[in-house]
């Protein structure tokens, strides 16, 4: 259990440094900033090769939804959840906290929302509450429908982290001026621990909706896509 919680707190780590990363350090570099489909890939590039490391070790989850997810389809056990859980926490908040001291090397640097999710005010485009419900429910859904068929044992073989990486950023493309795209409540909560702003208080939503997306996506596919 060792490696495995270890392979999952290495892989959120690096999801979190290298997407929330990109947000801070380098979408809003002057003229050459990467912008949002910079920070879209980074954010699916850091599954991908994460997912290709130590997926064999862990499952390559990174994300409590993803593991929530799996356990409804009965591929995880419900007994590893918690631990898997924590592991991907720790792991957010650790490479939230060494973003935030790479960051605050700059001589006017402001933490700022700091690439939290937020809705309302703290929305990038101003939506709302519900939109952002609805977003993070919906994306998360259909992300847990592709991890769970691009792992079934009739998909491609070595191909799944390419599938689950690219819909990562599809729905960072989709939903960065809504939330700035959760989906994954350890990645909200480390940067949110870091944020100047009032992110901690709508943290609850980006647990929420995105374990429920997960169920959600992973009854969609018990019910379509499992013995088809």
């Amino acid at each position: 259990m060792f490696n495995k919680l270890s392979a999952e707190f290495l892989g959120t780590f690096w999801l979190v440094l290298g997407g929330c990363g990109s947000a801070v350090l380098a979408a809003g570099f002057p003229e050459v900033g990467i912008g949002l489909l910079g920070v879209s890939l980074a954010f699916g590039l850091t599954v991908l090769t994460m997912a290709y490391a130590v997926g064999g070790i862990s499952g390559g989850h990174f994300n409590p939804a993803v593991s929530v997810g799996l356990a409804v389809a009965g591929r995880f056990p419900m007994s590893s959840l918690v631990p898997y859980i924590l592991a991907q926490v720790a792991g957010a908040v650790v490479a939230a906290g060494t973003l935030y001291l790479v960051a605050s090397g700059k001589a006017d640097f402001v933490a700022g929302g700091f690439a939290s999710n937020g809705y309302g005010e703290l929305s990038p485009g101003g939506y709302s509450l519900t939109a952002a419900l609805v977003a993070e429910v919906v994306l998360t859904a259909f992300f847990l429908f592709v991890i769970l068929a691009a792992t079934h044992g009739r998909a491609p073989a070595g191909f799944a982290p390419i599938a689950i990486g690219l819909t990562l950023t599809i729905i960072h493309l989709v939903s960065i001026p809504v939330t700035n795209t959760s989906v994954n409540p350890a990645r909200s909560t480390g940067v949110a621990l870091f944020a100047d702003t009032a992110a901690l208080g709508q943290l609850w939503l980006f647990w929420l909706a995105p374990i429920v997306g997960a169920v959600v996506g992973a009854a969609i596919w018990k019910a379509v896509g499992e013995d088809a």
